[in-house]
């Protein structure tokens, strides 16, 4: 590791070490239930494929809808902590109900208040991380949360595959030990992170007005269409599953994939985010971008398990060049009274976007095969790399270094928004 990063990690606040850690727990007990719940669903419970599929979209729909009023809730109330600290403890209260669910209903039940939780953290912990962040290591520290969000993405499927061995396939068993790193998460949350002072005129009024949402500015909605244009490149990552499994790859591996994609994800994102906050997100951004171009050209190929295996890879390395920027990139680009609904609008259009690509994914993907689908990607890619290049283009410091950044709908000075050491 580089005297740099070094550098970076020890300049990040430790509050968003511990938002980091939350991120993680929370994601470890989530993951160990999720990654056996389909199978639970239909082989213990006896639900359809189909009632699994209604259940998993009524659930990311809700967590998308609720990021919206999350955000903006949070910063009419000039506090984000409290909604943060709801979402995750409203989480955590859904792990009893996995093994003590009954019936389809309960259970569908508790996925569903589930994703509420997520929809309330996600916008104003975002914001959180934004306000707590100085603003020359804006990028390290959101790539540092999403790295170790991401750790939980690969251990909790791990853990849960572990002790599905250790315990013979006891289903109730493994959803009782999820909980544990969920309450972990509430009470790391709610006495390791202390939320900054912000001043009264700092607050907004309420802000889904369209008097307040005009002040978010073009810049924001520049920086946020350039997103959903990439979004819209970047499908499910099911397709990556599919694709391995139609190069050979034995059902009981399937978790690899992801577990290769999360492990490259996790090792990116931070020297990525601390790279954007020494030169210049979009260019850090156009790098991931070409990344998945990359991905994309040699998943479209029928060359075996290796070229899966380095398609995957590269995938995973154009997320941790991409998230964590793009949540760095919106922070810099929106007023810091209003970037809980910045953060709330942003999820919300890049789910719907998330969506619509998957869709389009799986109907190239039946109607003209996989190549098809691996190389519209890899189009659309390209287009929102041109995107990229005709913003840097009209706005060259867009995404600068601190001194140069936007903190207000069309304002150049630095935002003085730092929270007192």
């Amino acid at each position: 590791m580089g005297n740099g990063t070094v550098v970076g990690l020890r300049g990040i606040p430790a509050p968003i070490w511990a938002l980091g850690f939350v991120s993680m727990f929370m994601d470890i007990s989530s993951e160990m239930i999720h990654a056996l719940l389909p199978a639970y669903l239909v082989g213990v419970m006896g639900a359809s494929v189909f009632v699994v599929g209604i259940i998993e979209g009524i659930a990311e729909a809700t967590a998308s809808i609720v990021k919206v009023f999350s955000g903006a809730l949070s910063d009419w109330l000039g506090k984000r902590k409290v909604l943060a600290v709801a979402g995750y403890g409203l989480a955590a209260l859904t792990k009893p109900i996995f093994p003590l669910g009954a019936t389809i209903g309960w259970i569908a039940a508790a996925r569903f208040i589930d994703r509420v939780g997520k929809g309330l953290r996600g916008a104003p912990r975002d914001a959180l991380v934004a306000d707590l962040a100085p603003p020359s290591l804006r990028g390290a520290s959101f790539g540092l949360r999403q790295s170790l969000d991401t750790v939980g993405a690969f251990a909790g499927p791990g853990l849960a595959i572990a002790l599905m061995w250790l315990t013979s396939d006891h289903y109730q068993a493994v959803f009782w030990i999820a909980v544990i790193p969920a309450v972990v998460a509430v009470a790391l949350l709610q006495f390791g992170v202390q939320e900054p002072e912000r001043a009264e005129r700092t607050r907004a009024r309420w802000p889904l007005r369209l008097s307040e949402l005009k002040r978010l500015g073009s810049i924001f909605w520049i920086v946020t269409s350039a997103a959903t244009i990439f979004t819209l490149a970047r499908f499910s990552e099911a397709f990556l599953l599919l694709k391995a499994q139609g190069a050979g790859l034995p059902v009981a591996l399937l978790p690899g994939v992801l577990v290769v994609m999360n492990v490259v994800y996790t090792i990116v994102a931070y020297p990525a985010g601390l790279l954007s906050d020494r030169t210049n997100r979009i260019n850090v951004l156009a790098i991931g971008l070409l990344l998945l171009i990359l991905a994309d050209i040699l998943l479209a190929i029928d060359g075996g398990l290796v070229l899966v295996v380095a398609g995957v890879a590269l995938w995973g390395a154009h997320m941790g060049f991409t998230q964590g920027l793009l949540s760095a990139l919106l922070a810099d680009a929106s007023p810091p009274e209003l970037r809980g609904t910045a953060f709330g609008i942003f999820n919300l259009i890049s789910g719907l976007a998330l969506l619509v690509a998957s869709v389009v994914a799986g109907a190239l993907w039946q109607r003209f095969g996989v190549p098809a689908t691996f190389l519209s990607g890899a189009a659309l890619t390209v287009i929102a790399l041109l995107s990229l290049a005709a913003i840097r283009l009209r706005l060259p410091r867009l995404g600068a270094p601190p001194q140069a950044e936007f903190s207000g709908p069309d304002a150049i000075p630095a935002p003085q928004d730092q929270p007192p050491r």
